[in-house]
């Protein structure tokens, strides 16, 4: 007997989710359909073969039954429990040193008494563990300065004020007043408390309040502020009295942490990640070691990272992208047992030194990021902020999410600017010799689309953002009704989609002591108003003959509402026909029941009872189309659950749904594709369409319908095996760059755990500490809204365990540690860059180039130092700066602020882009214009010359010209638009059809219309924004692009015209490459 009995006679194509010409991956897998038609029947067992499984079945299962209640007597719960806490270091005394010259120096008392203010307004103080600062000792702070300089700085206790005077202006930008060397010693001290509480499992964070800042002291230098370089002497003393292997430090201060770098530029055991304003060299400190090519020496080499902004009024997205593309990614495969943090806050909008624009709300966003690494061990050192409002502000919003506050939402993410993408791009190619997840990267070098000019428009600062934080009674809402453990298989109680996937789900989340912290919410059924809101009549997909042959949506509620009171025989054929579906009596009150109880789950936390939750529910639903069941589904509980969000708030709530079911959930797609309020994401197995649920639904090509075009995403995995390492990929470069993009209000996620370790239908390696990283990762978005909704899953063991991790981190818990990550598999990383070839035109978030910043030397006319420089007044005491000086110069016993080694040059191996130095001639000089190169280098009408498949392009405006060697897509999905050469042949002389122009023109490979190109009058762009057509012939160097996919293309179907083109052209047939 079968799953689920006859042969389906419904006219849907779907197969079984089981596929016999797919790799064998594991010799128990379970098909969601039984036998098919032309399928070999088995043959039925004999009596006493029934009688003889059967008792061994029931001592199974009774001995099974004593295992679990004997297992349930002890305690194996071996796991340490969660720690919990902030701890807080605010030192009063580190306010009694001060500028003695200059009243106005920025490095001032007040910068503290802002932050004491404002995190008392909040209530932050009373909610953090607080520690009692301490002074550093000088064996401590020998980790990293030298004795001679150590002694040097004691002296200035005893020093007047012109002796303090004199000495500071031996260094750059730095004052001395007698308290500044114990203020200094008690700032470093006060991190390396923190250090002993995070690592003596104290607390589970903390954050030191303190002042002078650090990061650019060196081993016997002050320097911009600093004495005493206070993270770099606290990773140095983690590793020797913690025996921490590994440190990442992570410098956001909006300057470069020059000392930091200089430190550990050698050392393989500390990681630093350094995003700075930079400039080209202009802005302080003006380093060559600043710049993105500075990847450390030696053992060090890789070990040294910089993301440097070429200009002022960087944004949140941009920082975001810099931590997503690169910090991230790094960082999972360094696997850090410590983070520490040089928390600058000179990156906020309004400082008057950083001339940012991120916001609090943004660095929330970043240290949410951060909590995800080294089991959320992670301490917070201040360093620089110079507007004491934003200063204030920046600090509580790091202090708010490391309390484990929800981050708030950011009023314009928007995506990276075209300098930041350029910046994390360049940082790239430096790395990718270094970090196995970094050099198979999956996007190549592509053309940036035709809206860029509309985002590069000037900067014009955003209003500032007002902050609020949601006061909880509970955190996590919990919903479960045993119910609906009376859906069953009466046929097959091996049914894969059984009663006991929820049961042991809450046993093991009762076990942990997870169900005594959540808000247990009572389970309800839908009504029917709330089911016909997706479950209704689909006018906008179906002809006319269509939706003559279907039964509308109430019917469709009726049918299964009637199969309560069918006998046996009855619902056995009603199943049959629908795909993959048993029905039994009770399954139309437990599919109403699951779905009520999400809908109950999205009151909560819309009406903030909850901050998020998660709802173990069955059936599933994510199968299920707005008429028909499918998949083990009958109403789609999450699609339901989103509309009646969007129904109790009155308006289009943009919502976010993720589906990392191992198979594509068909009927949400189709709910929503044409609705741009809804984004849907989602990550299964396609295996070519031979996957459940079949056919191309699942395929990247499917983006939506207009005007929900570009809001359906699909990430189809071409095979098993895929885990952590893939799906995170996934996450880094696709999935949270589009999500931060759209700025949800509200994550819904379709938690199938078929994907995890074990599972008999996935075939898939996630573990239970991967799902935790990736709810984590989505916990940033939404103000922290978030609902889990279990849909497939069918070991019960990945399922209890992957569930239980995933609300841990709910709750506030840190994800645990991942083990040793291999790189992703080179097909994840396919299936990912196909998703990001198609969706990159809507979404400029994954519009990453691949791209060699040109390194420029920072010139002596542009220098100036940190600090401000006054107004020339002979008889003042201020004017500290002096403009004409060039601080990189060492004189008269000056010290200099440079490297004492030369810069790293990253090597050239694995390098995707061919970089050429010509001498540049004169043919080539233009007059200036307003274009960027960057803009130059991109578009359909680049010029260059081809050369065989590759094209030079190349930026001016340099002594020495560099061109870049773009490879086309060796394919395009848009091909079959190419149509055949009219009987007239080409003329590549013809003029543009509506201005008549003869230069740069281009011909449609569909119509063969000739039309200018962009930067003539670009008639060539209207004519395929009016008809869509999608490949155009270069007349110019006869390159192919695809405006749909936004690239150069060159593929055997384009070789014809091309020849042709090349003989009227060149009297001579194209040379073919050997």
């Amino acid at each position: 007997m079968t799953s689920t009995g006859q042969d389906s006679t419904t006219n849907r194509q779907r197969r079984s989710r089981h596929n016999p010409h797919s790799p064998s991956h594991n010799s128990s897998v379970i098909s969601k359909r039984g036998v098919k038609k032309g399928a070999v029947p088995r043959s039925s067992p004999s009596l006493a073969e029934v009688k003889k499984k059967g008792r061994m079945k029931k001592l199974s299962q009774a001995a099974e039954q004593d295992l679990i209640m004997g297992l349930q007597e002890l305690d194996l719960n071996l796991e340490p429990k969660a720690l919990s806490g902030t701890g807080l270091v605010f030192e009063e005394q580190l306010n009694e040193f001060h500028c003695l010259w200059d009243d106005s120096f920025p490095e001032c008392p007040e910068r503290l008494h802002a932050i004491k203010e404002q995190l008392t307004q909040e209530g932050l103080l009373d909610r953090c563990i607080s520690f009692q600062a301490r002074s550093a000792k000088k064996e401590e702070l020998m980790l990293v300065h030298s004795l001679e300089y150590i002694d040097l700085m004691e002296t200035t206790q005893y020093m007047n004020e012109a002796e303090l005077r004199i000495l500071a202006n031996t260094y750059d930008s730095v004052y001395l007043h007698p308290n500044s060397y114990t203020c200094a010693c008690l700032a470093s001290g006060s991190v390396l408390r923190l250090v002993d509480a995070v690592l003596g499992a104290k607390v589970r964070n903390g954050m030191a309040v303190i002042r002078p800042p650090g990061h650019h002291a060196q081993h016997n230098l002050m320097d911009g502020y600093c004495m005493f370089n206070h993270v770099a002497v606290a990773a140095r003393y983690a590793q020797q009295k913690h025996d921490i292997q590994r440190v990442l430090i992570v410098d956001w201060d909006v300057h470069h942490g020059q000392g930091t770098q200089f430190t550990f530029d050698q050392d393989p055991s500390v990681l630093y990640f350094s995003i700075h304003r930079y400039e080209h060299g202009q802005f302080w400190p003006h380093l060559k070691a600043s710049n993105w090519s500075a990847t450390g020496f030696g053992r060090g080499q890789g070990y040294n990272i910089n993301v440097p902004w070429n200009q002022v009024g960087m944004r949140d997205a941009d920082y975001i992208a810099a931590f997503l593309r690169i910090l991230l990614p790094v960082a999972l495969e360094f696997q850090p047992q410590l983070v520490l943090v040089a928390a600058g806050y000179d990156a906020l909008q309004g400082d008057p030194k950083g001339k940012m624009a991120a916001t609090p709300a943004g660095f929330a966003q970043l240290t949410h990021m951060l909590m995800g690494l080294a089991g959320g061990k992670l301490i917070l050192s201040l360093e620089g902020g110079y507007n004491y409002r934003s200063l204030a502000e920046g600090v509580s919003a790091s202090l708010h999410t490391l309390l484990g506050d929800p981050c708030p939402m950011l009023e314009s993410p928007g995506a990276p600017c075209l300098s930041a993408r350029t910046s994390i791009s360049c940082t790239l190619v430096a790395l990718k010799p270094f970090w196995e997840v970094l050099m198979q990267s999956a996007e190549t070098l592509e053309e940036d689309c035709v809206e860029k000019d509309k985002e590069e428009g000037p900067w014009e600062p955003p209003v500032p953002q007002i902050m609020a934080w949601p006061m909880l009674c509970a955190r996590t809402g919990l919903i479960y009704d045993r119910r609906m453990m009376n859906h069953y298989n009466l046929w097959d109680n091996h049914h894969p989609e059984m009663p006991q996937r929820i049961s042991r789900i809450m046993c093991h989340l009762e076990g942990l002591g997870l169900t005594e912290r959540c808000l247990t919410l009572p389970a309800r059924p839908a009504t029917d108003a709330e089911l016909l809101t997706c479950h209704r009549w689909g006018w906008n997909h179906l002809t006319a003959h269509q939706c003559s042959s279907h039964a509308s949506s109430a019917e469709y509620i009726a049918r299964l509402r009637a199969t309560e009171n069918m006998k046996t025989r009855e619902l056995h054929r009603e199943g049959a026909n629908f795909d993959s579906i048993y029905i039994c009596p009770s399954t139309f009150t437990c599919a109403q029941l699951a779905t009520g109880a999400v809908c109950r789950l999205v009151e909560a936390v819309l009406a903030g009872e909850v901050l998020n939750g998660t709802a173990v529910v069955r059936p599933p639903g994510h199968h299920a189309e707005w008429d028909a069941a499918c998949g083990f589904c009958f109403f789609n509980s999450v699609a339901v659950a989103a509309r009646h969000a969007q129904a109790i708030s009155g308006h289009a709530l943009r919502i976010l749904i993720v589906d990392w079911d191992i198979h594509h959930g068909n009927g949400t797609q189709h709910i929503f594709e044409d609705d741009p309020s809804v984004l849907y994401m989602s990550l299964h197995r396609y295996d070519h369409g031979t996957f459940f649920p079949m056919g191309n639904e699942g395929a990247s090509s499917q983006i939506g319908q207009a005007p929900g075009v570009g809001f359906t995403v699909n990430v189809a995995w071409n095979g098993p095996r895929m885990g952590d390492p893939d799906y995170l990929a996934a996450w880094h470069r696709l999935v949270l760059p589009i999500a931060y993009e759209f700025n949800p209000e509200l994550v819904l996620v379709s938690a199938g755990f078929d994907a995890a370790q074990g599972d008999p239908l996935g075939g898939c390696q996630v573990s239970p500490e991967g799902y935790a990283h990736l709810t984590h990762l989505l916990m940033g978005l939404a103000n922290g809204r978030i609902i889990l909704i279990l849909e497939g899953g069918y070991n019960l063991t990945s399922i209890s365990e992957s569930m239980a991790a995933c609300t841990r981190t709910l709750l506030g818990d840190p994800p645990p540690l991942l083990g040793p990550l291999r790189p992703p598999l080179s097909g994840a990383l396919a299936s990912i860059s196909e998703t990001v070839h198609v969706h990159r035109r809507y979404w400029r978030s994954l519009r990453i180039r691949k791209v060699e910043d040109k390194e420029e030397e920072p010139s002596n006319s542009g220098l100036v130092t940190k600090k401000e420089p006054q107004p020339a007044n002979p008889g003042s005491a201020k004017g500290m700066a002096r403009p004409e000086e060039n601080i990189l110069e060492a004189g008269m016993g000056k010290a200099t602020s440079a490297s004492p080694v030369e810069e790293s040059i990253p090597g050239q191996a694995k390098s995707e882009i061919a970089t050429v130095e010509l001498a540049k001639d004169k043919s080539l000089e233009k007059a200036p214009d307003s274009q960027t190169p960057e803009e130059k280098l991109l578009g359909e009408a680049a010029g260059g010359q081809d050369l065989d498949d590759s094209k030079l392009m190349g930026f001016g405006d340099t002594d020495e010209a560099t061109f870049y060697a773009v490879t086309p897509l060796p394919w395009c999905p848009h091909l079959t638009a190419v149509c055949p050469i009219p009987a007239a042949g080409l003329d590549v002389t013809q003029p543009c059809q509506d201005c008549g122009s003869l230069q740069e023109n281009w011909v449609c490979l569909s119509c063969y219309q000739v039309c200018c190109g962009r930067y003539i009058n670009a008639h060539m762009i209207q004519h395929h924004e009016d008809l869509g057509h999608p490949l155009v012939l270069s007349f110019v160097d006869l390159s192919t692009w695809c405006y749909h996919c936004q690239a150069y293309v060159h593929h055997q179907a384009l070789l014809d015209v091309k020849n042709l083109a090349h003989q009227n052209k060149f009297g001579e047939d194209m040379p073919r490459p050997h």
